[in-house]
C-alpha cells in the first residue's frame, strides 16, 4: 500500500494534523475550518506562511448533541450552522412507538430490541441510544454569527434557532444568509433567507421550497422521506443555484427576495444514482453557452455503478437544459480506491471564476478538471494524500483557492493540506 500522497502537477507545502473538517473557506491570510465531531466546532488557522500553517483560535462545543461542520466569512463575519449530531441515525428513533405497538400486534408478544433493530436497519444495542434520544429531544438547530474582525478572539454575537436537525450547508454575502434548514411543517430541508445588515438581529426575509414540502399547507410529496431536499442554495448575481439532492437542481431568481421564484428546473435522477450536492455556473461563457456544473455526493457504492462525479451542463436555456459531459474518476487511480471509507465525488471549490473546477474526491483525493471545452473535461492534476492518524483511507472532503493560486484541502476524518498547483 502507498505510504505517502500520490500527485501530479500539485506539491504539498504545508500540513496540519487536525480533526476532520466538513468545510474549509479562506480569507486575508486565515483558513476557516468546520469540524465534522464535537467537540470540535469551528478552527481558524493563521495561513500566511503557507509553509507553517499554525491555529489562531478554535471554538469547542460543549457536550456531542451538536456538530457546527459548515462554516462561511464575510468581511469582519463568520457563520456556522448548528445541526444534530448523527442526525439520520438518531432520528430512527422517531418511530419506534409506534413500531412497537405494529409487532405486538403481530408477533402476538412485546417486541425486543432484535425485533426492533432487525426493522429499522441498526444494531439490537442501540435501539436504546435511539430511545434516550427521541425522548431527550433536539432543539438547538440553527446557526450562528461571529465578529472576526480579529480572527484570533472571534466574539459571538448571535444566534439564530430554526427547527429540527437545524442547519446544514449555507451561503452567505454582505447582507443576507442563504439558509438550508427543516422548518416546522415542512418534510425535508427547505431555503430560508436570513437579512443580516444587522448581525446581532437575523431577521427572516422569506423561505423557499419545491411542491410537496409544505405538508402542514396541504401539500403531498411524490418521493419517500428525505429523498428530495434542499441540499444548499449558491447566489450568482440575482439568481440562487440550488442542490436538491435526488430531485436534481433548480435556479431561483431572487431579484425580488422577499418572494424567490423558481424560473428552471432539471432532475437527472435517474439514471444517475447519487445525489446532487452542489450546483453553480462557470462565470463566463463558453462558445456562446452558460455553462453549468454539478458535483454528485457519493454515498454507499454499489460494485458496477456510477461513482458521484461531475457532470457539465449548458443551462443558456432554461427550458432546455441540456446535459453535455461526465466526468469521472476511476478506482484504478487511487491506491485507496477499495479501503475502508468513501471513493466518489464530495464537493467543489465554489469560486468557478474560470475553467478549472477543484473537486475533493473523498479517497479520490483533490482533482483539478479543465472544463474549457465542456464537451470533454480533462483532468489536468490530482493530489491524493496519505491517511494519517490511523484511519484507513483519506476522505477528502472540501477544497478552497486564495487570491494566490494556493489550495487549502480538508479530510473528513483528519488532517489539513496547503498545496500548489503547477500547470
Amino acid at each position: 500500500m502507498k505510504e505517502g500522497p500520490v500527485s501530479r502537477n500539485i506539491s504539498r507545502i504545508g500540513h496540519l494534523d487536525i480533526p476532520g473538517g466538513g468545510q474549509v473557506v479562506v480569507q486575508d491570510g486565515y483558513a476557516y475550518i468546520g469540524h465534522m465531531k464535537p467537540p470540535y466546532g469551528t478552527t481558524i488557522i493563521d495561513v500566511s506562511d503557507p509553509v507553517n500553517p499554525a491555529i489562531a483560535a478554535q471554538i469547542m462545543l460543549d457536550g456531542d448533541a451538536s456538530h457546527t461542520h459548515k462554516v462561511r466569512v464575510v468581511g469582519d463575519l463568520m457563520v456556522t450552522n448548528v445541526e444534530q449530531n448523527n442526525r439520520h441515525f438518531l432520528r430512527k428513533g422517531a418511530g419506534l412507538p409506534a413500531l412497537r405497538k405494529t409487532l405486538a400486534q403481530s408477533l402476538g408478544r412485546a417486541p425486543d430490541n432484535r425485533d426492533l433493530a432487525a426493522e429499522i436497519g441498526v444494531e439490537p444495542d442501540q435501539i436504546p441510544l435511539l430511545d434516550a434520544a427521541r425522548e431527550r429531544g433536539y432543539d438547538d438547530g440553527g446557526f450562528k454569527i461571529y465578529d472576526i474582525s480579529d480572527p484570533r478572539n472571534p466574539r459571538q454575537v448571535a444566534y439564530q434557532k430554526t427547527f429540527g436537525f437545524g442547519v446544514h450547508r449555507f451561503d452567505v454575502d454582505e447582507n443576507f444568509a442563504y439558509i438550508s434548514t427543516e422548518m416546522e411543517g415542512y418534510l425535508g430541508n427547505i431555503l430560508v433567507i436570513y437579512d443580516i445588515a444587522d448581525p446581532a438581529t437575523p431577521r427572516q426575509v422569506s423561505r423557499w421550497h419545491m411542491p410537496g414540502q409544505h405538508i402542514a399547507a396541504g401539500e403531498t410529496p411524490t418521493w419517500a422521506g428525505y429523498k428530495n431536499r434542499l441540499h444548499h442554495a449558491m447566489r450568482v448575481g440575482d439568481e440562487l443555484w440550488a442542490a436538491v439532492w435526488h430531485a436534481g437542481f433548480r435556479i431561483i431568481d431572487i431579484a425580488d427576495i422577499r418572494h424567490p421564484r423558481t424560473v428552471a428546473s432539471h432532475n437527472y435522477h435517474p439514471p444517475f444514482p447519487e445525489p446532487t450536492h452542489t450546483i453553480m455556473p462557470l462565470a463566463n461563457r463558453i462558445d456562446g453557452r452558460r455553462i453549468a456544473i454539478a458535483v454528485d455526493e457519493e454515498h454507499d457504492h454499489a460494485p458496477g455503478r456510477l461513482h458521484g462525479g461531475l457532470l457539465v451542463f449548458d443551462v443558456s436555456d432554461h427550458d432546455n437544459i441540456q446535459a453535455l459531459s461526465v466526468f469521472d474518476v476511476s478506482e484504478m487511480d487511487s491506491p485507496w480506491s477499495r479501503a475502508p471509507g468513501r471513493f466518489g465525488a464530495h464537493q467543489f471549490c465554489e469560486r468557478l471564476d474560470g475553467t478549472l473546477v477543484y473537486a475533493a474526491w473523498f479517497s479520490g483525493g483533490l482533482r483539478i478538471v479543465d472544463m474549457a471545452d465542456p464537451f470533454q473535461p480533462r483532468e489536468v492534476a490530482h493530489f491524493i494524500p496519505e491517511p494519517i492518524g490511523g484511519e484507513k483511507s483519506p476522505q477528502s472532503n472540501d477544497v478552497d483557492v486564495d487570491a494566490n493560486g494556493l489550495i487549502y484541502l480538508i479530510d473528513r476524518n483528519r488532517g489539513f493540506d496547503i498545496l500548489e498547483y503547477s500547470a
